[in-house]
């Protein structure tokens, strides 16, 4: 991939080169959210009262409600973390986009969204963080782009589905964050998603899934003093799809300015 500074270059197979304008900033993820990237897209609605008690937190207020319905890349996105073992989990923002310690600028995060859980420990854009700076990353759902036909079969479309648990609670998705100085040595946190094969509820959408950790789970995977991958792996398979459903929703979730519960509308007909 490269940038030409107005159109990113993205090479496509067959020798293909697919351009992407961004005269308005924007990075080429956020355009085109229905592409193979997993998972690039995702809600969060609840009360934060229910983060308290899902996550162990403390601090947050009864009444107040978080309500986004179209959380995408380079975003700033609440990450629960620990910072030390018998210290309290902290409710954080954070860039969606991990940053590495050694890059020389903060543009390699639009594309650091997400991290392969097979391979994240050797990385080196992911291995430190893998190490010692694991987080959650609450959610209430997260959205995949289904190729479906049209009637008469002439044209093919992107369907969007919301994938929930079927009780609609909230799970957490397993993150990496890291902290980096720029120029100014003004610190930026981002984070990143770990991916894991599709389970058979998921083949269908994509053949990749986040990583959903498991209530139980919660302690191990934030302990800073667990640094075997080994004692880790077990946390990173495929989530059970006997939990999960999906529900086709609007094409307005297509485009990343969009947010509110006109998001998850049901779908309409094709076009």
């Amino acid at each position: 991939m490269c940038y030409t500074g107005k159109l990113w270059c993205l090479p496509m197979r067959a020798g293909r080169v697919l351009l992407l304008s961004v005269g308005d900033g924007m990075s080429p993820w956020l355009r085109e959210p229905w592409g193979r990237i997993m998972c690039a897209r995702f809600m969060l609605k609840c009360k934060l009262l229910q983060l308290a008690e899902e996550f162990d937190l403390v601090g947050l207020r009864a009444g107040d409600i978080i309500a986004r319905y179209n959380i995408a890349p380079t975003q700033q996105v609440s990450i629960v973390r620990l910072w030390a073992k018998g210290q309290k989990r902290s409710l954080d923002s954070l860039r969606w986009g991990l940053i590495p310690k050694w890059a020389k600028d903060a543009s390699i995060g639009n594309r650091m969204i997400n991290a392969r859980a097979e391979t994240a420990a050797e990385k080196p854009s992911f291995r430190s963080a893998f190490r010692r700076q694991r987080c959650l990353v609450p959610a209430t759902g997260f959205y995949e782009w289904r190729k479906e036909p049209s009637e008469g079969g002439l044209k093919s479309w992107k369907q969007p589905f919301l994938i929930q648990r079927q009780d609609e609670r909230i799970f957490a998705l397993a993150g990496l964050w890291e902290s980096w100085e720029g120029a100014e040595n003004a610190p930026v946190e981002s984070f990143a998603i770990l991916t894991t094969d599709a389970n058979e509820f998921m083949k269908p959408y994509h053949d990749r899934m986040p990583v959903l950790i498991g209530r139980d789970d919660y302690d191990a995977w934030l302990d800073p003093d667990i640094q075997d991958a080994a004692r880790l792996e077990p946390l990173l398979r495929p989530f059970w799809s006997g939990e999960l459903t999906a529900c086709p929703v609007s094409r307005y979730v297509n485009s990343p300015r969009n947010e509110g519960p006109a998001c998850i509308e049901p779908a309409e007909r094709a076009p």
